[in-house]
């Protein structure tokens, strides 16, 4: 078995790492793309680190939910909740097995385990009151109106391209099932939990759990993982290799290393959109808000490289 360095860490994959853009998002494709992502998490796992994993599952749902409607008035309705538990279960289930058979193949003595994770958040939020967050298909204005009326759903026009449902998205507070992770990974099982963000709930009344129609952003859901089993590294792995401000234009700028203020000042500056880097961004700044040490932000080959302070964008406490 591979002798434990003591570091633990929290490495989020992004959602590239199962679904590519313009590919068919078949199950053979998941399982091609999720055997490609392993790479890196390989190096880090032969140096020793202490992991859990998490992913997104955005076009995942999204699928749920299209297959839900599709068998509306021939099977019964699930909610988004449990679509959310679905998705987790079964991307876990690709990443599991998958790394698993890498692990086997190399040698590596390593126990690896997916955990379907809840996520406490507060019945409150104003995201419940006002939600924001696109899901599903797009529809014309005329079905997604009615829609809204026939299923109480929230609708908004998404850009140019049509009308989709909106679903609330929380902040997350803490993970309900910590203790356990935290057991596991100690031990060094690696931890595949907090999946396309977890299943979000809050506390009732009665002092019980309660799920809701929602989704947490999965790279927020990671860094309060990675607080909540006192990680000291969270890794997030993307497209790119590197963060940069002014991005796209002729002064951009590629960032290697960058302190918490800094990286306040260009996120209210607006230079990490909030359909990319942005989520990512915000999630770095909490975890160390919160007492991480590092934050890394690159690309799937350069997870390893990264963690030596050779690739990758570098997020610090001032």
């Amino acid at each position: 078995m591979v002798k434990l360095n003591g570091k633990t860490a929290v490495v989020a994959l992004g959602g590239n790492a199962i679904t590519l853009p313009d590919e068919e998002d078949t199950i053979t494709n998941q399982f091609r793309n999720t055997r490609n992502s392993l790479n890196g998490i390989i190096e880090l796992i032969r140096s020793g680190y202490k992991l859990a994993l998490t992913h997104g599952n955005g076009p995942q749902v999204g699928n749920a939910i299209l297959r839900v409607e599709l068998a509306r008035g021939s099977a019964p309705i699930l909610p988004l909740g449990i679509c959310v538990a679905d998705t987790e279960g079964g991307m876990g289930y690709m990443i599991e097995q998958s790394l698993q058979n890498r692990l086997l193949r190399e040698k590596v003595d390593r126990a690896v385990v997916t955990l379907i994770t809840q996520v406490l958040v507060d019945k409150d939020d104003p995201q419940i009151a006002n939600p924001t967050k696109f899901i599903g298909q797009f529809y014309s204005e005329q079905d997604a109106q009615n829609y809204s009326l026939q299923r109480g759903w929230h609708v908004k026009q998404d850009g140019k391209r049509g009308w989709r449902r909106v679903v609330p998205s929380p902040m997350p507070l803490g993970i309900i099932n910590k203790e356990t992770i935290k057991m596991l990974v100690e031990r060094g099982t690696i931890v595949i939990a907090a999946g396309g963000g977890g299943v979000p709930a809050y506390i009732d009344e009665e002092g019980n759990y309660e799920g809701l129609d929602a989704v947490v952003d999965k790279d927020l859901a990671s860094a309060v993982l990675a607080k909540d089993i006192n990680a000291e590294i969270l890794l997030i792995l993307t497209s790119v290799d590197q963060v940069a401000k002014n991005f796209g234009k002729e002064n951009e700028e590629l960032i290697s290393e960058i302190k918490l203020t800094e990286a306040q000042r260009l996120y209210d500056e607006g230079h990490f959109p909030a359909g990319s880097m942005g989520p990512k961004i915000k999630a770095a700044m909490k975890f160390i808000q919160e007492g991480g040490r590092q934050v890394i932000i690159t690309s799937f080959a350069n997870a390893a490289t990264a963690l030596k302070g050779e690739a990758g964008t570098r997020i610090v406490p001032d």
